[in-house]
């Protein structure tokens, strides 16, 4: 997440993945102030307007939150409230409105009272670097932005090299500019390319990436051991060991290894982890939990104030908190096991 403080009480914001919308309804509350855009019907006094319907426009307020949710798509969430504010005159203060936080869009937050953990969460910087994950064999290539533990797919590419023409037609290199290509428009700076695939195909254009200006400004790592290209070969790499080596301290391979842990521990008969929100609540009242794991997916089960209050509660005592959603296998993983798992300390008493 972007953060830049204005003053004392007031940070301007843009979340850039859904892990910072997660963060973001951890820390905005009732009474807090969100300046942001936003559109609005506005009834014109025209000749040829129609009168039951008023034409939207994009204006910017300022909102006195009465409540934040998070909406059912995952990557947005939506703060209900009064309008404070307003760069209209057609917009009468007072007037109630919702405002849309979504990934990549602008808002300034502002608080009477800051609180620690609130302070934590916004500024505390966390070594996550995002992965643009290459899946790629002559026939077709999957291209895949990992950031956090949320994974963004762009259609599969096909290169056409099939038929009987194909040793005579089919041009490796044209398919590299193409993947080339589509690559640009979807990395982001400060983005690590991860190379997979079957055969040598992916080495091949390892090094071709590697003599272009992508290649200058981005770190290049081929892996082996994926014999899979398209999605199928993403989705392969985000379960294997290979993912986990190569991306030992990233978010979703510590994620990933405290799942692993718990299943361990499930075989072995031990006591030391939860699953679900209420076991997990009450080894967390005792100090038992260590690192925690939730999904999207339990707000849907639960009071959404009362997982909020539990985590930021959590997160004050050391716990070691991790958020994931269904895009996947490891948010998938989690929802099944009740929305929330934890690795424990000791075994609480009974």
């Amino acid at each position: 997440m972007i953060t830049k403080p204005i003053d004392e009480n007031s940070v301007a914001l843009i979340p850039e993945e859904s892990d910072d919308l997660f963060t973001l309804r951890r820390i905005i509350k009732k009474s807090d102030k969100i300046t942001g855009d936003t559109t609005r019907a506005i009834k014109q006094e025209k000749d040829f307007s129609r009168p039951d319907r008023g034409e939207r426009v994009k204006i910017r307020i300022a909102l006195d939150v009465e409540k934040i949710s998070i909406d059912d798509v995952v990557d947005r969430l939506k703060a209900h409230g009064t309008i404070i504010e307003s760069d209209s005159e057609s917009v009468r203060k007072g007037s109630h409105h919702s405002l849309v936080l979504k990934i990549g869009e602008p808002f300034t937050l502002t608080k009477k009272n800051w609180v620690d953990i609130e302070k934590k969460l916004i500024y505390e910087k966390k070594e996550n670097h995002s992965f643009l994950l290459v899946a790629i064999d002559t026939g077709d290539c999957g291209i895949g932005r990992l950031s956090g533990t949320h994974l963004s797919l762009m259609p599969n590419m096909y290169s056409g090299a099939s038929g009987k023409q194909y040793k005579a037609k089919f041009n490796i290199e044209t398919f590299f500019e193409d993947v080339q290509s589509a690559i640009s428009a979807f990395i982001r700076e400060g983005d690590i390319i991860i190379i997979i695939g079957p055969g040598e195909t992916k080495k091949r254009f390892g090094n071709f990436l590697a003599e272009l200006s992508i290649g200058k400004k981005h770190k290049i790592q081929v892996v082996e051991g994926i014999d899979s290209g398209g999605e199928d070969g993403i989705y392969t790499f985000i379960k294997s060991e290979a993912m986990k080596q190569v991306m030992a301290q990233s978010k979703i391979a510590k994620v990933s290894a405290i799942i692993d842990e718990i299943m361990l521990r499930v075989n072995k008969k031990s006591n030391k982890f939860t699953m679900g929100f209420d076991e997990t609540t009450k080894a967390n009242e005792v100090g038992a939990v260590e690192s925690l794991v939730f999904s999207d997916s339990v707000f849907e089960k639960q009071d959404e104030d009362r997982v909020i209050e539990f985590l930021n509660h959590a997160e004050n005592k050391g716990v070691n908190v991790f958020a994931v959603d269904a895009t996947t296998d490891i948010g998938l993983r989690v929802s099944s096991l009740g929305g929330i798992v934890s690795i424990l300390r000791f075994v609480p008493p009974s």
